[in-house]
């Protein structure tokens, strides 16, 4: 029983690392796309799904580091090329699945304001880390040896 409590133990530790970068990288992104959007200027204010793309890959290479280096340390590759690649592929279909959210509510069901598109946008966020956690811990932070620090 041990055993599996300390593995129980390792896996609510993870995610909870995992929900801490994912955390501060919605921080990220949200401050992105708003700052894009209704910030000064409203540089990319008649262009959500853009700001939000934007934003969502800014907030990636945040995730990036914070996955690599704290959440998954232990389970980094020597050589990260792989890692990287399959990092990116899983962020764009986390992306992809964040911005379908927003275009349906946008253009499918009419709903147009800031209000609107960040609700939209939170809920295709949770659904793409969902999504990116699995990714993460079965396909891109999958190295059985580690770096040496």
């Amino acid at each position: 029983m041990g055993g599996r409590l300390s593995k129980f133990t390792r896996r609510v530790y993870e995610a909870g690392k995992f929900g801490a970068v994912g955390a501060a990288a919605w921080v990220v992104d949200n401050g992105v796309f708003l700052l894009a959007t209704q910030g000064p200027g409203q540089v990319m204010g008649a262009m959500p799904v853009r700001a939000s793309i934007v934003a969502g890959l800014v907030a990636t290479g945040f995730s990036y580091i914070g996955n690599r280096y704290w959440t998954f340390s232990g389970k980094r590759a020597k050589l990260p090329t792989k890692e990287v690649v399959a990092f990116v592929v899983a962020n764009i279909v986390g992306i992809i699945i964040t911005n379908a959210c927003l275009y349906l509510s946008r253009w499918v069901f009419d709903f147009h304001g800031a209000g609107p598109d960040t609700i939209a946008r939170n809920i295709g966020i949770v659904l793409g880390t969902i999504f990116r956690y699995l990714a993460y811990k079965f396909w891109v932070f999958n190295a059985k040896t580690t770096e040496t620090p």
